[in-house]
C-alpha cells in the first residue's frame, strides 16, 4: 500500500448523506498488521504514530481540522474491505446465552496521561454481557492467572452496568430508552468500578444502532423476574450431580437443629415448621427458630411480625434476636392491639429461663436506607476515574471529597453498633432484640457481624458462607430489589449487603490471622452480586425462589431446572486461583494446653496499625513525589478529623468493654473487638482501586507482605520435609502454595486483578496552579519545595 491515502473526518457524523465538499486529512501507510490494516494499536489527538510523526491534513476544501483528529492509514472503503480482526478471537457462549447484536471496527480506548489509544475489534451484546473481541489479548507472560472462567477481563454482565454515556461533540450525556441520535463513543461505568470506553467513530452506522439501543435496552429497561438470564441458564446448562458443598444453606429442618445444638441453644428454642407452604408469612424461611414458651396461635396472628426470631446463643446463654416492627402509621385501635399483643410477647421472653431483654430499634439508632445509598453514591464517584488527568485532579482535595461521602462514618456507626450488642450479650449476659421494619436490612448487617465477631466459627470460609446463608439468603434480605437487577424501582435500590462486607474488610485487615479466608475472598463475592447464574443474590426470598422454580411451565422439567449456588467456586475459578481464596497465615484453632499456648501466640495487631499523625519527612521532598509515594498511606490511615469519634462519646459500659478488651492480647478464635477510631476505618483499597493504575504500590502492597511470608512458610516447610526423610517419617501434606506470587517483581497492590500496570508518575495540578507555575523552570529538573499537604486541604 504505497502513496497517500485519505479518510474523511466527517464519518464521525455516522450520517449517510454526504456532500460534495467534505474536509480531508493526509493519511500514510501503516504495517499490514492492523485491524484497520494492522496492528491492534492506535492513537489520536496529534500523537506519535508508530513508526512515522504525521504532519497536519490537507486537500479538500482545506478546512480547519477537527480535534481530535483521528491518525488512519487506510481509506474508508479498506476499512470495511478487509476482515476487522485477522486473528479470529472466537466468542465463548454459555448454555442459554443467546447473541443479539454486534458492531465490528469498534475501538476500545485505554486513556492514560492525557493520551488516547486502545485496540481494534468487535462488540458484541448477548442476553447475559456485553463483551470486547479484539486481539489485544495478553501474552503468556502478561495472562492473569487469577481468571474468571465465567466473565472475561473485557466481560461486563447486563446486571454489572451502572450507567451509559454517549459522547456527541466531545459532551457526555447519558443514554436511556429511545435515542434519536446515535453517540461516537459510549462509556460504560460498571457496579464493580471498572470503566470502558469505546469509540465508535469509524463503525458502520447501522451497526453502531443496533449495538447501541441494543446494550441500552437490555441493560436500562425494566425487566421481569423470569427475563433473567438466570432462567435460561438453569435450562440450558446440564445438571452436576456432584458438587460438594459443605456450606450449611438452612433450607433443611436439620441445618436448624444442628446450629441449636452448636451453640447450646436447644434448651431455650426450638425450631418451627409451621412455615411450610408458607403459610405463616412468604417472608419468613420455611423453618425458623423462636423460643419455646412461645405458642404457635401467637406466632400465626400477624404473619410473623412482632415474634422474636432466634439468630445466635452466646456460650453464656445469652441471645440474639431479631423482630420484624409493625408498622409505625397505623389507626389508633390497630396500634392499641399490636401494643398489647408485644407486651405479652416481651413477658413471655423476658422471665428465667430467658435472660433480661434489651431491644434496639435499628431505624432510629442507624442509618436510613436512602442515606446508604446517597453515601455511597457519592463514594463511588472517587473511584469512576475515566483518565489519569481526572484522577490527579482531585487528588489534591482527596480528604475532604472522601469525608463529604460519609460512607466510611456509615461503616464505622455499624461496627460500633456491633460492638454495643457484644458488650450486652458477652459483658453483660443479656438477650438482645433486634427490631427493623422487615427485619431484613440493617438487621442482618448487625446481627451477622455480631456473630463475625464473637463466632470464630463464622471466620471461616465454609463458616462465613453458612452466615451468609442463614441471615441474608434465608433471612429475606431482598437481594432483587436492594440490587435493583430488575431495573423496576430506583428507590427500593440500596448497598446493605456491600456495606456488610466493607464492614467484615474492616475486621479481615485488623486481625489477618483470625480468618481463613483473604480480602480477594470478600471482593469476588461482591462482584458475584452481579453474575446472573447463581439463585443466591437473585431473589427476594425463599418463597419467591421456591415459586418460579416449581411455577406453571417449569413443572414437568423440574428435575433438570436447578439454580447454581455461588459458593461452588470451581463454577468461576480454577483451582490453581482458588488458592487465592484461603488466608495462608490464618491460626487454625490449636490443639495445645496452656502452657503451649503461651508460646504461639501472635502479637497484637493495635502494634502495628499506622500512627494517628503522618509520618514527618524530608523537607525536600517535594509536592509531587510527596503526592505519588504517600497516596496509598494516605488513603488507607491518615485521620480524618470529622471521621473521629472520640471514646468520651462512648457510655460507661461500652468504653469500659471496649478498653478492656484492647489492653488484653488477642485470642483469633476469641472475641474480635475492631478498632473504630482514627486510622481503625480504611478504605478497601483492593475493592475500590484495582482498576486504577495510578493507585498501584510496585512490588508493594499486601502482596509483598504475603510473598516474603509465604517464602518463609515454603523454606520451614522445605526443612521440615527433609527431617521427616531423614527419620523416614511420612512427609505431611503442607498447604498449597501460591506459585503467581513467586515473580513479585512483576506485581503491584492490585494483585491478583492486575499484574503491574503503567501508571502516570506526576500529578496535573488543577488549572489555576498550572497557570501560576507556566513560566516557572521545569520542576522535575530541580528539588521543589516541601508542601505540607494538610495545610493544602
Amino acid at each position: 500500500m504505497g502513496g497517500v491515502n485519505y479518510v474523511s473526518r466527517r464519518r464521525a457524523a455516522l450520517q449517510p448523506e454526504e456532500s460534495d465538499e467534505e474536509s480531508w486529512e493526509e493519511l500514510v501507510p501503516l504495517p499490514p498488521s492492523c485491524p484497520l490494516a494492522g496492528t491492534a494499536a492506535w492513537s489520536w489527538g496529534g500523537r506519535e504514530a508508530p513508526g512515522a510523526m504525521l504532519g497536519k491534513g490537507a486537500g479538500g476544501s482545506g478546512a480547519k481540522p477537527a480535534k481530535p483528529s483521528f491518525v488512519s492509514y487506510v481509506s474508508p472503503e479498506e476499512i470495511h474491505k478487509k476482515e476487522p480482526i485477522e486473528k479470529e478471537v472466537n466468542l465463548h457462549l454459555l448454555p442459554g446465552e443467546l447473541l443479539l447484536c454486534e458492531a465490528n471496527t469498534v475501538l476500545k480506548c485505554v486513556q492514560e496521561d492525557g493520551s488516547n489509544r486502545g485496540a481494534c475489534g468487535k462488540l458484541i451484546c448477548t442476553n447475559f454481557k456485553i463483551a470486547f473481541l479484539g486481539d489485544e489479548s495478553a501474552s503468556d507472560d502478561n495472562e492473569p492467572e487469577f481468571k474468571n472462567k465465567i466473565i472475561g477481563e473485557n466481560d461486563i454482565t447486563l446486571h454489572c452496568i451502572d450507567h451509559i454515556y454517549g459522547v456527541y461533540d466531545e459532551k457526555k450525556k447519558s443514554l436511556s430508552g429511545q435515542l434519536k441520535k446515535y453517540p461516537e463513543k459510549l462509556i460504560i461505568y460498571c457496579k464493580d468500578l471498572r470503566v470502558f470506553h469505546f469509540c465508535l467513530r469509524y463503525t458502520k452506522e447501522e451497526e453502531v444502532k443496533r449495538i447501541v439501543s441494543g446494550i441500552v435496552h437490555h441493560s436500562q429497561t425494566p425487566k421481569l423476574l423470569k427475563r433473567l438470564f438466570l432462567f435460561s441458564y438453569a435450562t440450558a446448562a446440564p445438571t452436576n450431580t456432584d458438587i460438594q458443598n459443605q456450606t450449611v444453606m438452612f433450607d433443611a429442618i436439620k441445618d436448624w437443629r444442628e446450629e441449636l445444638e452448636r451453640t447450646k441453644g436447644n434448651m431455650k428454642y426450638k425450631v418451627l415448621s409451621a412455615n411450610e407452604a408458607y403459610k405463616v408469612s412468604e417472608k419468613l424461611p420455611l423453618y425458623f427458630v423462636v423460643p419455646m414458651s412461645l405458642s404457635e396461635e401467637s406466632i400465626l396472628q400477624y404473619q410473623g411480625r412482632g415474634i422474636p426470631i432466634w439468630c445466635w446463643s452466646c456460650h453464656n446463654g445469652a441471645s440474639l434476636l431479631k423482630m420484624s416492627a409493625f408498622p409505625k402509621e397505623q389507626e389508633d385501635n390497630t396500634s392499641q392491639m399490636h401494643k398489647i399483643f408485644l407486651d405479652g410477647i416481651y413477658k413471655t421472653i423476658n422471665k428465667p429461663p430467658y435472660e433480661v431483654l434489651k431491644t434496639d430499634d435499628l431505624s432510629s439508632s442507624l442509618p436510613s436506607l436512602q442515606d446508604i445509598q446517597a453515601a455511597y453514591i457519592r463514594f463511588k464517584q472517587l473511584f469512576l476515574i475515566d483518565n489519569s488527568t481526572d484522577f490527579w485532579d482531585t487528588d489534591v482535595k482527596w480528604f475532604s471529597l472522601l469525608e463529604s461521602t460519609n460512607w466510611l462514618e456509615i461503616v464505622r456507626r455499624c461496627l460500633k453498633k456491633a460492638i454495643e450488642v457484644a458488650e450486652y450479650l458477652e459483658g453483660q449476659n443479656t438477650n438482645v432484640l433486634l427490631v427493623e421494619e422487615n427485619a431484613s436490612d440493617l438487621c442482618c448487617v448487625i446481627s451477622s457481624l455480631v456473630q463475625v465477631m464473637m463466632d470464630s466459627h463464622y471466620r471461616t470460609k465454609f463458616g462465613f458462607q453458612s452466615l451468609i446463608q442463614k441471615e441474608w439468603v434465608m433471612g429475606g434480605h431482598c437481594f432483587l430489589d436492594r440490587c435493583n437487577h430488575l431495573r423496576q424501582n430506583d428507590k427500593e435500590e440500596a448497598p446493605v449487603f456491600l456495606l456488610f462486607l466493607d464492614c467484615v474488610w474492616q475486621l479481615v485487615q485488623q486481625y489477618p490471622p483470625a480468618f481463613e479466608f483473604t480480602e480477594t475472598y470478600l471482593t469476588v463475592l461482591s462482584d458475584s452480586l452481579y453474575i446472573p447464574i447463581f439463585s443466591t443474590f437473585f431473589f427476594n426470598s425463599q418463597h419467591q425462589k421456591d415459586t418460579n422454580m416449581s411455577g406453571e411451565g417449569h413443572r414437568a422439567q423440574s428435575s433438570h431446572f436447578r439454580f447454581l449456588s455461588v459458593w461452588d467456586w470451581s463454577v468461576q475459578f480454577e483451582s490453581k486461583a482458588q488458592v487465592l481464596l484461603n488466608n495462608p497465615l490464618y491460626v487454625e484453632k490449636p490443639k495445645l494446653d496452656k502452657s503451649q499456648r503461651k508460646t504461639t501466640r501472635f502479637k497484637h495487631q493495635r502494634q502495628l496499625s499506622l500512627p494517628l499523625t503522618q509520618t514527618k519527612t524530608s523537607p525536600k521532598r517535594g509536592f509531587f513525589r510527596e503526592e505519588t509515594d504517600h497516596f496509598i498511606k494516605n488513603i488507607l490511615g491518615k485521620r480524618i478529623s470529622k471521621l473521629i469519634n472520640s471514646s468520651d462519646e462512648l457510655h460507661n459500659n461500652f468504653t469500659e468493654f471496649y478498653d478492656s478488651w484492647h489492653c488484653k492480647p488477642v485470642d483469633f478464635h476469641g472475641l474480635l473487638l475492631p478498632h473504630i477510631d482514627g486510622p481503625g476505618i480504611k478504605v478497601w483499597a483492593q475493592r475500590y482501586l484495582r482498576w486504577i493504575p495510578e493507585a498501584q504500590l510496585l512490588g508493594g502492597g499486601t502482596v509483598a507482605t504475603a510473598t516474603k511470608i509465604l517464602d518463609m512458610i515454603e523454606e520451614v516447610q522445605s526443612l521440615q520435609k527433609k527431617m521427616d526423610e531423614k527419620h523416614s517419617l511420612t512427609v505431611p501434606q503442607g498447604r498449597e502454595a501460591l506459585p503467581m506470587l513467586r515473580n513479585s517483581a512483576r506485581l503491584s497492590s492490585l494483585f491478583p486483578f492486575a499484574l503491574l500496570q503503567r501508571h502516570s508518575l506526576k500529578p496535573v495540578l488543577p488549572t489555576s496552579t498550572w497557570k501560576d507555575l507556566e513560566d516557572e523552570d521545569d520542576l522535575a529538573k530541580r528539588d521543589d519545595e516541601f508542601v505540607d499537604l494538610s495545610e493544602v486541604i
